[in-house]
């Protein structure tokens, strides 16, 4: 998919009677003339719903997956906004979502609300796993940016923005990017709150555990948003511990890494796009060198 807008085929309604489910798809990587990751030891710190399908992808090959969230999700503060939204949802332009969390969270509360949605005539999203989400659901998507972060996806929404009107759905803390760049070009913005993440405390005594010797030390750590990076920091604070040197720190893509800088460490490594695969990529290509 282009990140032109395509003129999908419209589903007016999403049917909350039942929940479609959806599969993703099976990911090949560069392993040619090149060590799995064979008796790595790598540091998930995913929610604990998404880490799993990370954690068997680098099982099967080879590595050793520890999983410690440092992110659990939970409902904002208020639905207020998300409820208003939902109740002239179908007056929207564009329905844009941020994360696969915001389009779970959406679809959770619909179904506790509503028997159906009318859907506004767009939906963009921001990369892949939220394109998956969105289709697991039912939606069809119309755009998805050429990058997969906030600012691509604003750049590939800007000439439809003039006049026009958009609800984001989105977590509480994340950037205004987004919504400032469409306000700024002519587009009606609503934000809909319908999630928050927080720190898990049970990831504290994890942690602890995990670097209270050098043997236990992960090989990698994986960073899929800029919140796990700021997260793990305030978790290891928690837990009395500081992060050991010569672990390789592996992000996502560019936003993930400037939060890991503006927390003193360098990324290691950076995945080539912002998807799991791309991380994994990465990690075969780092790990499997004699340095590493």
């Amino acid at each position: 998919m282009s990140s032109h807008l395509r003129r999908a085929k419209s589903r007016s309604t999403l049917s909350y009677n039942s929940h479609p489910g959806g599969s993703a798809g099976h990911e090949t990587y560069n392993t040619h003339k090149m060590p799995t990751l064979t008796n790595k030891r790598i540091l998930i710190t995913r929610t604990r719903q998404q880490a799993s399908d990370l954690a068997a992808r680098l099982e099967a090959l080879g590595a050793t997956p520890i999983l410690i969230p440092t992110i659990e999700i939970a409902p904002p503060a208020s639905f207020a906004a998300l409820d208003t939204a939902f109740t002239r949802l179908r007056t929207y332009d564009w329905l844009v979502f941020t994360s696969p969390n915001g389009v779970e969270a959406f679809h959770r509360r619909a179904a506790q609300l509503l028997k159906s949605v009318q859907l506004p005539k767009h939906i963009a999203v921001i990369g892949p796993a939220t394109l998956s989400a969105a289709i697991s659901i039912g939606l069809i998507v119309d755009l998805l940016p050429p990058q997969y972060i906030a600012e691509s996806l604003a750049a590939a929404l800007l000439p439809e923005a003039p006049g026009k009107s958009f609800l984001i759905v989105r977590a509480a803390e994340a950037r205004d990017i987004l919504p400032e760049a469409l306000s700024a070009a002519g587009a009606t913005v609503t934000i809909a709150e319908a999630y928050r993440s927080q720190l898990p405390p049970d990831s504290i005594p994890a942690l602890q555990h995990l670097f209270s010797t050098p043997a236990a030390y992960p090989d990698a750590i994986t960073f899929t948003s800029a919140s796990t990076a700021r997260n793990l920091f305030a978790l290891l604070e928690a837990a009395n511990r500081t992060l050991p040197p010569n672990i390789t720190l592996a992000s996502i893509g560019p936003i993930t890494s400037q939060a890991l800088r503006d927390l003193g460490h360098s990324p290691t490594i950076e995945a080539a796009e912002s998807t799991i695969p791309s991380l994994i990529q990465a990690l075969l290509t780092h790990l499997s060198q004699p340095h590493a």
